[in-house]
């Protein structure tokens, strides 16, 4: 039976990975500051643990019998929009998610393990390439001379040097790839880490008909989203090839946010109309300018294509679908624990 570790096992895209892995077979520890939030984790075994601290990283990836067969680290300090480019959150995002890869590297090179996949992000492109919203470029060569559009953006291109100059100098066996907006169920839908897809679902489930959608920016900004399954099937072709350099794991099915807002809508059957938030208005509303990013971004997945030989299929439309049922489902459960947690303290103060 083959072993696998998964940093980040509590997050949405290391949770789904702790599924598949099971689903093939292999025995499983998963390894994160919380558990999973809206499922039981499948892990055979899940460790809670900072990861920033190197004690918590020598024995987690520390194997009795054999070493790890297959290493992925997914744990980061991260969010959507509203935690990234606020600059809120800069110092903690570079000092927490470094601190993770570099004790990263130092065990798993210790220990002998297998393969390491370590989750970068589309984020580390160049901002210059990504102001025409029609024509973005991010092509895995564009990445130099590196000008990312955050702090989170320039510490993933600081831990894909990190494990490339480890596999250079240490025989560290990586492979990294950079995502491009993953969503799906079971992802963050509330609270301000959420990503743009959990958003508009959100939004759209909870306007009421004939009412207005707050969408942030003048929505002609665009970008491309992967949906889970797709994202999980792409991590495991590129482990199991021999693809040594950073990849894009994306959709090349480009969309402004303003369409992807009318997806929403038009997937809740309601009559809502949008109201672009900016500028002024905007930073009255949240107190700091509205956080956008760059004016565009796709993936580009030609070297995925020629170096691993797979593509994603799903249609963006389908994943949305499955992604608003989850969230619909999950907004009806926390009204409900609302209105049990008000007719208990009814309850109490009658009594």
């Amino acid at each position: 039976m083959k072993k696998a570790l998964v940093y980040g096992a509590g997050g949405f895209i290391g949770s789904h990975m702790v599924k598949r892995l099971k689903s093939e077979g292999y025995w499983v520890r998963g390894v994160d500051l919380k558990e999973p939030e809206f499922t039981e984790s499948e892990a055979d075994e899940f460790i809670l643990g900072d990861l920033r601290k190197p004690a918590v990283v020598m024995s987690t990836m520390f194997s009795e019998e054999m070493p790890f067969d297959e290493v992925y680290q997914f744990a980061a300090d991260m969010g959507g929009a509203g935690y990234i480019f606020t600059g809120e959150n800069d110092a903690n995002v570079m000092h927490n998610s470094a601190l993770i890869n570099l004790n990263t590297v130092e065990y798993a090179n210790r220990f002998k393990v297998g393969k390491v996949f370590y989750s970068s992000s589309a984020c580390m492109y160049p901002a210059y390439n990504q102001e025409d919203p029609d024509n973005p470029n991010c092509e895995e060569s564009s990445a130099y001379p590196a000008a990312p559009d955050s702090e989170y953006g320039w510490e993933k291109l600081f831990s894909e040097r990190l494990y490339l100059a480890w596999a250079r100098n240490k025989g560290l066996d990586v492979r990294i790839a950079r995502f491009h907006n993953i969503f799906g169920p079971e992802g963050t839908w509330d609270g301000g880490k959420e990503k743009a897809p959990a958003a508009m679902c959100r939004k759209a489930i909870q306007t009421t008909k004939g009412k207005q959608m707050e969408v942030w920016g003048d929505g002609k900004q665009t970008r491309s989203f992967l949906y889970i399954d797709e994202c999980i099937e792409a991590v495991r072709k590129l482990m199991e090839s021999d693809c040594l350099e950073p990849v894009n794991i994306g959709s090349e099915e480009m969309i402004a946010i303003n369409d992807f807002a009318k997806m929403a809508i038009d997937i809740s059957g309601k009559k809502i109309k949008i109201h672009n938030l900016k500028g002024k208005a905007f930073k009255e509303k949240y107190g700091h300018p509205c956080p956008l990013g760059v004016k565009g971004r796709n993936s580009d997945n030609k070297l995925f294509k020629e170096k691993v030989g797979w593509e994603p299929k799903q249609s963006l439309l389908e994943g949305m679908r499955l992604t608003y049922d989850w969230i619909e489902e999950q907004v009806k459960l926390k009204k409900d624990a609302a209105k049990g947690l008000k007719s208990l303290g009814n309850v109490e103060k009658t009594l």
